[in-house]
Parts: structure tokens; C-alpha cells; sequence
């Protein structure tokens, strides 16, 4: 049905290279795993370094409420494996590694299945494909840890500069992707840049996989305009909320994005729309609360959850966070600590992990305070 046709066009010097990074340019696609960054942009950067070039692919998938590469690599792993090989092709990288969530021994199975047989096509001749699993590390979702993970060392983030586009994998220059990102690319040369660009919403550009649990009637992968708003996703997509429960907040990008009330749920949900509120978008893992939830037992889960993730290599986030979860779990709060400890963990921290692992606790001294004392 047409697969592998647009892969086997750019092998044969029908595309150029140039061509399809201004392609994905217009189109708008950004980095689905949670930064944003433009995808053509990313291209041309790894490009133009010296090489000889290597490319990572991030299907670790650890944030809370996210799975929509899950979704996708499930059931339909070639238009991402086409997407993937396309990418390498043009910035001319030798290897391409797939780092996959060790939690989904289903879908290694699959990939290993349907890599061997793209292997027997010859259509992998420029770019060798090796699959590696991740060891359950939420840590290995950011991407130099990712990185050292893959070279067999222990999955602790780099300091930057030098930027993986640059000194990545190996020390070589590094395409890094999501895998929802590389699903795109296929859709987006063949039916236009204009054609994706003109999907969103609220202005927003694209289409976005919003992974929506929670108390709501029909959860679940939801293909989307960007710049949606929580409103709009409840009544269109999810039937509304559960029966028996009445909206209360929700969380719009996983575990350290932040809490919203459900006052602010005509916001669009993009990319530089929730930062103002103290909040993020990130990989779109939407969690929907309800009157039936208590907001400080839901921040304690989830700064319990990052004290357990950090990776231990930095003070700040190695005792801040779990200084955060003993300042919860007393009697009653002292906000002008914790305040000060999130801006500790924000400016000192090396990865987004500390940096944003204050998000929820600020939110809901912001936005509930008749959820704690």
C-alpha cells in the first residue's frame, strides 16, 4: 500500500536531502517527546556537523500517563521505521539506535520481528538499525542520559554545552528523535508541509497524540489539532467525564507538568501556551482529576515518584525532592520553604527532572488551597 515508496525514492536520488528538511521546516513538526524542537531545524544542525553521523531514536516512554509511542509502534511500526530510516538518510548517519522501554516486551518482540524482515529487503544497506532496551529508568527519558544508557554506562545526564547535535552518541554528531515525531515524517513529505501545518487549533500547527487517562468516560490515544483545549478534548474526544465525577483539575503534560484547575481548561495545549501558568505541555500526558480526588495525596504520588527517579548525580534534585516529599507529608505545609526549595531545584538542577520536579507542589499552592493547610 505504498510503504517504503518514499524511502526507496530518496535511496534512488529522487529526493534531496535540503528538500525534505525546508519540507519539514514549513511543515511545522516539532519534537514530540516533550521539548518542542523544531524537527527540520534539528536536521539541518546534525547535517552540517563533520562526520561521520549517528541517530538515536527515544521510545523509553516513562512519563506518567504517556503512551501514545506505545500506540503507534503497535500498530503500525513500519510508517515509523520508514520515518526513521528517512531522517537517517538525510543527515547521513551510519547507525540509527532504537532505546525502547523495557516495560513493552511486546512490541521488542515486534520490532525485532519486523526489522528483520526490512533487513532482508536491502532497504537498510546505508543505515545499520540496532535495538536496545532501556532498564525501566525514568531518568533515560532525557537524552544524553539516554545517551550514556546506549554506551552501556550508567544513565546520567550531560552537561551542556556541547549539545548532542554536536558530541552526541559516541561522541559523534546525533539526530535524537521521539518516536512520534518520526511517525510524521512520511505524511508530511508526501502530503505537504501546508497540509500538516493547517491541522491545528487556538493557533496551533499540527496534529498532536494527546494520551488521556484519568476520570474521564473514554480515555485513551487521541489524535488531535494542536492547540486544543481541555474542554474541547473532554466533550469531542472523551465522552466527558466519568459518570459520577465532576472535573477538577488535570495535568497536562505528565508527572512534572504541572496541575491546572478545571477554571483553566480553555487554554490551548501546545507548545508555549502553559507556561505562564507555571505549566508545560512536555509528551502530552494528560491525567483528568475529579471532585473525588484529593490534589496534595496527587502531588505527593508524583514527587514520590520523582525523589525515586532521580538519578542521584546532582544535590539539588537528589535532596531536593526528597526533602519535597517530607515538607508534603507534614501536618501542615511551610510554603515559604518549599518555595525556596523549588527554586533551588529549578536553577541548580542539571536535567529537567530537578528543574521541573516543583511544578505540581507550586501549583497547588497556586491554584487548591482547600486541598491542604
Amino acid at each position: 500500500n505504498g510503504g517504503y515508496t518514499l524511502l526507496q525514492d530518496c535511496l534512488a536520488g529522487e529526493r534531496t536531502p535540503n528538500g525534505l528538511i525546508k519540507t519539514l521546516e514549513g511543515s511545522k513538526l516539532k519534537g514530540m517527546g516533550g521539548a518542542g524542537f523544531p524537527a527540520g531545524t534539528k536536521w539541518r544542525f546534525v547535517r552540517k556537523e563533520p562526520g561521520p553521523h549517528l541517530m538515536t531514536v527515544n521510545a523509553d516512554e516513562g512519563e506518567p500517563g504517556t503512551f501514545k509511542d506505545r500506540f503507534y509502534l503497535d500498530r503500525d511500526p513500519h510508517r515509523f521505521l520508514e520515518g526513521m530510516l528517512i531522517a537517517a538518510w538525510a543527515v547521513e548517519a551510519t547507525d540509527v539506535y532504537i532505546y525502547l522501554r523495557d516495560e513493552y516486551p511486546g512490541i521488542y518482540k515486534l520490532l525485532k520481528q519486523e526489522i528483520f524482515k526490512l533487513e532482508a529487503t536491502k532497504l537498510t544497506t546505508a543505515t545499520r538499525i540496532h535495538l536496545r532496551r532501556g532498564a525501566g529508568a525514568y531518568i533515560c527519558g532525557e537524552e544524553s542520559a539516554m545517551m550514556e544508557s546506549i554506551e552501556g554506562k550508567r544513565g546520567l545526564p550531560r552537561h551542556r554545552p556541547p549539545y548532542v547535535s554536536t558530541a552526541g552518541l559516541f561522541g559523534r554528531p546525533t539526530l535524537n528523535h521521539n518516536v512520534e515525531t518520526l511517525h510524521w515524517v512520511r505524511d508530511v513529505v508526501e502530503k505537504g508541509a501546508d497540509w500538516f501545518a493547517s491541522q491545528g487549533r487556538n493557533g496551533g500547527e499540527g496534529l498532536r497524540s494527546y494520551s488521556i487517562s484519568g476520570r474521564v468516560r473514554e480515555p485513551g490515544m487521541k489524535l488531535a489539532p494542536s492547540g486544543i483545549t481541555m474542554n474541547e478534548l473532554l466533550e469531542e474526544y472523551c465522552g466527558g467525564m466519568a459518570k459520577g465525577h465532576k472535573f477538577k483539575a488535570y495535568l497536562p503534560g505528565g508527572a512534572s507538568g504541572g496541575i491546572l484547575p478545571a477554571s483553566l481548561a480553555d487554554i490551548p495545549l501546545d507548545f508555549g501556551t502553559l507556561e505562564e501558568h507555571g505549566c508545560f505541555i512536555g509528551s502530552a500526558g494528560i491525567i483528568v482529576l475529579s471532585d473525588k480526588d484529593n490534589i496534595r495525596d496527587a502531588v505527593l504520588n508524583l514527587m514520590s515518584f520523582l525523589a525515586n527517579e532521580s538519578c542521584g548525580q546532582c544535590t539539588p534534585c537528589r535532596v531536593g525532592t526528597e526533602k519535597a516529599v517530607k515538607l508534603l507529608e507534614a501536618k501542615k505545609l511551610n510554603r515559604p520553604l518549599m518555595r525556596e526549595l523549588c527554586a533551588t531545584m529549578a536553577d541548580a538542577s542539571i536535567c529537567g527532572l530537578g528543574q521541573a520536579a516543583g511544578n505540581p507542589v507550586l501549583s497547588m499552592m497556586k491554584h487548591f488551597n482547600k486541598d491542604f493547610a
